[in-house]
């Protein structure tokens, strides 16, 4: 690597562009894994914060998985310090539906059953089904940003769909 190369991280165009590309990207992987909001957006900004005090050790090639070991670094002390349970992440639903009022009783019904069903999912099936279905990454992108291979990715989603279905098939 020459050294024009390795400071490229340090400029603040490069920096600017990083932060803009990767911490939405950086605060899900961490509020999936973890499961608390305001946490995940001050361990991202910590996170920048050593990406830019260290900016002339790390690539810009380097940077993304720099981020997420160093995000994923800082919330676990975070929880060490503390032991402190995670607030429970409700996913969003649609209020606006003008439906019949049975309609969105079962609707609400439904949305309740299933996300207490991906809550209680082991957290690598968690991650992976959130990563996929709701933030749209490819298994490819989630296996980066775990640091596991596509197959473990494939056989994860797999899981967590077949415990889904199961709670499905009861409502």
């Amino acid at each position: 690597m020459n050294t024009t190369e390795e400071q490229d991280v340090c400029k603040d165009s490069v920096y600017e562009n990083l932060f803009i590309t990767l911490a939405p990207t950086l605060r899900n992987f961490l509020l999936y894994k973890f499961r608390d909001l305001a946490r995940a957006e001050d361990i991202v900004q910590e996170a920048f914060v050593i990406l830019w005090q260290n900016c002339k050790k790390v690539t810009p090639a380097l940077a993304k998985s720099y981020l997420y070991k160093v995000g994923q670094n800082q919330f676990l002390k975070l929880l060490e310090k503390d032991k402190v349970r995670h607030k429970h992440l409700a996913l969003q639903t649609d209020q606006s539906n003008n439906e019949d009022p049975e309609y969105q009783m079962e609707y609400n019904e439904f949305n309740e059953t299933l996300e207490s069903a991906i809550e209680q999912l082991p957290e690598g099936q968690r991650e992976v089904f959130l990563l996929n279905r709701i933030d749209k990454k490819t298994y490819v992108e989630i296996a980066e940003m775990l640091e596991v291979s596509v197959k473990a990715v494939e056989k994860r989603m797999h899981k967590a769909l077949v415990k889904l279905r199961k709670v499905c098939k009861g409502i």
